[in-house]
């Protein structure tokens, strides 16, 4: 149903946006009653002609919120477009019995819109993923006043009128003060070289030939692991197996019982044979 109201109403910002904003400010504005018979028209009938009169009569609107937006550095264009998506939403949802007029009841809708496409570009990486998160994420911008840090009493202030604890508003704003970079970008300056993270982030094991090694020399301790077990003899390797190379490792004492010798004796059995490992594997 939205794409055919797209569809019909064929106005989206593009490149030339002042052209768009002279074009949404000559639609007129719908009286109250004619704005019921519309929705009246397109909830009980289904007449898209009505909802693109609906919808084209309210784009000056979206354009109003999506300029409150213009501080995240991303295209107008793009916020007006994702603005009206939200109108659009809110045409096909709006119950002309409630009583209240469609662009009271829009607000939510291009709002969300909006936000779920700062929220999807303002960074690479998300700086906001809970419900939480993305209302302190909005408010958090507007309740600084200035370029700096807050201070400790502003950052409680804010905590208390967003209602989050002080460590989430910390925590947001570190997230709106850090900045994307490449990871491998290239720096023709040979002094700031080294800034990017591919210089100091070390991947553990990159190194193919790293790795194969480190796994032969696994392989080399578990094959002379084997060999020296073996050499020991039947009570000796259950007692070791069963006290340091199984997840349920065994006791002195349920040994003992087992064995039916003290857990004392259970012990020196196990330190001889801990030594006879040692040798036979440094050898």
């Amino acid at each position: 149903m939205t794409a055919n109201i797209v569809a019909l109403g064929n106005l989206s910002p593009g490149k030339d946006i002042d052209a768009y904003l002279h074009t949404v400010s000559s639609f007129p504005i719908l009286g109250a009653e004619e704005e019921q018979t519309l929705a009246r028209r397109f909830s009980e009938e289904g007449d898209l002609e009505a909802a693109r009169q609906l919808v084209i009569s309210h784009l000056r609107f979206v354009v109003h919120i999506a300029r409150g937006y213009q501080g995240y550095g991303l295209a107008q264009a793009d916020l007006i477009q994702e603005g009206n998506v939200g109108l659009m939403k809110a045409v096909k949802r709006f119950n002309p019995d409630v009583g209240v007029r469609l662009v009271s009841f829009a607000v939510h809708w291009i709002r969300a819109e909006i936000h779920e496409f700062i929220l999807r570009n303002w960074r690479i990486v998300k700086v906001a993923t809970t419900k939480a998160q993305r209302k302190l994420f909005f408010n958090l911008r507007g309740a600084k006043k200035q370029l700096a840090w807050l201070t400790k009493e502003e950052t409680q202030a804010v905590a208390r009128d967003l209602g989050v604890p002080v460590e989430e508003v910390t925590r947001m704003e570190g997230r709106l003060a850090g900045a994307d970079i490449s990871f491998d970008a290239d720096d023709d300056d040979d002094d700031s070289g080294g800034y990017a993270p591919a210089h100091y982030l070390h991947a553990k094991h990159a190194d193919p030939a790293e790795v194969v090694m480190e796994e032969d020399d696994q392989d080399a301790s578990l094959d002379s692991l084997s060999l020296a077990l073996s050499s020991l003899d039947t009570r000796s390797r259950d007692i070791v197996q069963r006290r340091w190379l199984q997840d349920d490792k065994a006791t002195l004492h349920e040994l003992a019982a087992e064995y039916g010798v003290s857990a004392e004796r259970i012990r020196q059995i196990e330190q001889n044979a801990m030594k006879k490992l040692k040798a036979s594997i440094a050898a």
